[in-house]
């Protein structure tokens, strides 16, 4: 059985996956939703009241989950891995916040580096080229995706949600080679920003194995076996 079909079939650790992921990634960009009250958001859990907070992070949290659906989805169904998925990807965590639509058409900074990402007229190409090398580059998985999300976040092609939808590229392609999905924690934040800042491939490759080996121990708890 693949990590992907046993994710899919287990309750369990698929709820437990899409609300660590969901949980960590908002938080990464600022959300203020404790873990209880996003797993409550996700899972309909009508005992528990979440009051004070604000409907964007309530958005967030649902689009979350359902952009994480639509990466098992485009797996499942063996679809390509292009631009129109990456656009998708991003229009859903974007639902009902902004409502924005294929690339960035303004200039936009990334707060805390120094990097300031393309020009919007520049994105389209620098897209394309993304997703050419993206699908023929057969270095080590680990460095691939390592590099990859660097440069995307460099291009930040979105106006918004690039981190996220980034993050979720991340485990798109672990998946898609059969290896378990990392989650970044939040209290992690600084040393993985300092990983885009520095251009660090290596060290963010390493990083993301050590994450993959932690996950590969917990999935093993909810009955997978490889």
């Amino acid at each position: 059985m693949s990590v992907l079909e046993f994710i899919l079939s287990n309750k369990d650790y698929l709820e437990d996956l899409i609300t660590r992921n969901t949980y960590h990634s908002n938080a990464i960009e600022g959300s203020t939703l404790t873990y209880a009250e996003t797993y409550a958001i996700l899972y309909n859990d009508n005992s528990f009241k979440i009051q004070g907070k604000e409907p964007r992070e309530i958005y967030e949290a649902i689009n979350h989950k359902k952009a994480l659906e639509l990466v098992f989805k485009n797996l499942q169904n063996n679809e390509e891995f292009d631009e129109r998925f990456i656009k998708k990807l991003n229009e859903t965590i974007n639902r009902d916040i902004k409502d924005t639509e294929g690339y960035r058409t303004v200039q936009v900074f990334i707060q805390g580096s120094e990097h300031i990402p393309p020009e919007s007229e520049k994105v389209p190409n620098l897209m394309m080229y993304y997703i050419y090398n993206y699908n023929h580059d057969e270095q080590d998985i680990f460095t691939k995706i390592a590099k990859y999300h660097i440069d995307f976040e460099r291009i930040h092609p979105f106006e918004d949600g690039n981190g996220r939808t980034g993050r979720l590229l991340i485990n798109y392609e672990l998946l898609k080679n059969d290896l378990p999905p990392v989650v970044i924690v939040k209290e992690d934040r600084v040393k993985y920003f300092e990983f885009l800042r520095n251009n660090e491939v290596s060290g963010l490759a390493e990083w993301l194995k050590e994450l993959d080996t932690i996950e590969e121990e917990r999935i093993k708890k909810f009955g997978f076996n490889g």
